[in-house]
């Protein structure tokens, strides 16, 4: 996969925090991107919901005891805001959407990101680091 930015995805703004890995962390991150994207006022709905799927994901998924998981938004020129979501368990990567089956009880987290998000993808490293990642146009 490409971890270059394009110049059109250059940040001109950036916000990056380091959270618990928690399902308080997860929440806390949920709140971090509304309160950000109201401050850069950008519409903040649709990164809610994809911040608050890959956050619970890092906590439930890449939960390592003693490490945080990092959020970060970049908005570029273009309008395109990037959400990213790392933690430290590169060895626990996402399944595909719509790879859980009906009688699953999880495993729809990443269909919904899918749908929220123009793309989405993940990138490993350096190690132990995972970074998932969702591309939202200028809609937010």
């Amino acid at each position: 996969m490409n971890t270059q930015t394009p110049q059109s995805l250059t940040p001109v703004r950036q916000f990056t925090a380091l959270m618990p890995s928690s399902p308080r962390g997860a929440h806390l991150a949920r709140r971090a991107v509304v309160r950000q994207l109201t401050a850069w006022e950008r519409p903040y709905e649709r990164a809610e919901h994809v911040v608050a799927e890959l956050a619970s994901n890092a906590v439930r998924h890449g939960h390592v005891p003693g490490r945080n998981f990092r959020l970060t938004l970049r908005l570029a020129a273009s309008g395109v805001l990037r959400v990213e979501v790392s933690d430290t368990c590169a060895e626990r990567l996402p399944r595909a959407p719509g790879a859980a089956g009906p009688d699953d009880e999880s495993g729809r987290g990443l269909a919904l990101v899918a749908a929220f998000a123009d793309r989405w993808g993940t990138e490993v490293g350096p190690e132990p680091r995972k970074t998932v990642w969702a591309e939202l146009g200028c809609g937010g």
